[in-house]
């Protein structure tokens, strides 16, 4: 799993909200819902926000752990 995938679980659970309730109050589908927490690779920056949104978070630029070690 990565940070983000990790992020939404722990912040689903300490809501009390099962995938499926995270999914309707997204409006995204449960499908989507369940690859974004498994860490699945390529995913629509816009649904990954709508998710966030939910939890006052939006997507952004990190430093990439790779340049760090150049």
């Amino acid at each position: 799993m990565n940070q983000l995938s990790q992020f939404v679980k722990k912040r689903r659970k300490s809501l009390g909200l099962t995938q499926e309730d995270l999914s309707y109050k997204a409006g995204v589908g449960l499908r989507f819902i369940r690859e974004l927490e498994q860490g699945k690779q390529s995913l629509r920056m816009d649904k990954v926000n709508q998710v966030l949104a939910l939890f006052g978070y939006e997507l952004g630029p990190v430093k990439s752990k790779r340049n760090e070690e150049s």
